[in-house]
């Protein structure tokens, strides 16, 4: 299939697409866009495989335990959130079982590990929540390296501390991409120097924090993703964001950047694929 855009993080598996995901995918495609659906515990992992098998021409998997799903349970309100139509939830703390997770990164179809990483912003207020995630995360490190397969990183308020893990664990030697990059350019100069993408979503067609980041990094290094359902890019603010709303993010990088959007939606789709090792 030919592609127009790539978005290299979505969450169509899960429970906000309940009703209608397979309408969703079936509009995504239809448009072009081609999808990494992304896993954030071992049911929505599973169910991201699921996906992509019933959609192979253009759907793939992450596999992967988010980090605020590794310590106690934490409530996260619609407010928060500020989509409409996805409401709030609650955390389920699980335990990274490597060894039924190594079985769904084996999988075909599943083309990257995560999303894992660091989070300080919801957990990670204490010491002991710290080390448990990076215990986690390394453990991500060590299955993407055993089976050579990228990493799908989630970092929130904890740059300095993933960079040096990332190091520590050799994760250059597999790469992949910082998902929704929230740090500033030289945080980014640190991920690109290690051999990491960055990837970009609808926040940067409403905020203006990241425009030195997306002018300045490496064309063949940035991405574009929705991370839908949340933060749907303008014009679609306060609705239930979609893959299929993408080309928004691609056609802002190209304003910032002052390019063609061909010119973005070729070179991300390429970065996708040669990251990701897409088929």
């Amino acid at each position: 299939m030919d592609l127009k855009l790539i978005d290299i993080h979505t969450h169509v598996n899960f429970n906000a697409f309940r009703d209608d995901g397979d309408e969703v995918m079936r509009r995504t495609l239809a448009g072009g866009v081609g999808m990494i659906l992304v896993g954030s515990q071992y049911d929505t992992s599973a169910r991201a495989i699921e996906y992509a098998e019933r959609y192979p021409e253009a759907a793939w998997a992450a596999i992967g335990l988010h980090p605020i799903h590794v310590g106690g349970e934490i409530h996260v309100d619609a407010e928060e959130i500020s989509t409409s139509g996805v409401p709030g939830f609650s955390s389920r703390p699980e335990e990274f079982d490597y060894k039924k997770y190594k079985t769904l990164a084996m999988h075909p179809k599943t083309v990257a590990i995560g999303e894992c990483g660091l989070d300080y912003f919801r957990s990670g207020g204490t010491q002991v929540e710290r080390e448990k995630q990076f215990e986690v995360l390394r453990g991500h490190i060590k299955l993407a390296r055993e089976v050579q397969k990228p990493l799908i990183i989630h970092c929130r308020n904890a740059y300095d501390d993933l960079h040096k893990i990332l190091i520590e664990e050799h994760a250059g030697e597999v790469g992949g991409t910082i998902h929704f990059f929230a740090g500033t350019w030289s945080d980014a100069q640190k991920f690109l120097d290690l051999g990491f993408g960055l990837s970009f979503t609808g926040v940067i067609t409403f905020a203006r924090d990241y425009d030195e980041t997306v002018k300045n990094m490496p064309l063949d290094r940035i991405m574009v993703e929705t991370d839908a359902p949340y933060v749907a890019p303008v014009p679609y603010r306060g609705r239930r964001n979609e893959p299929l709303y993408v080309e928004e993010i691609a056609k802002k990088v190209a304003e910032l950047r002052g390019i063609s959007f061909d010119e973005v939606a070729k070179a991300t789709v390429s970065n996708a694929s040669r990251i990701f090792h897409l088929k």
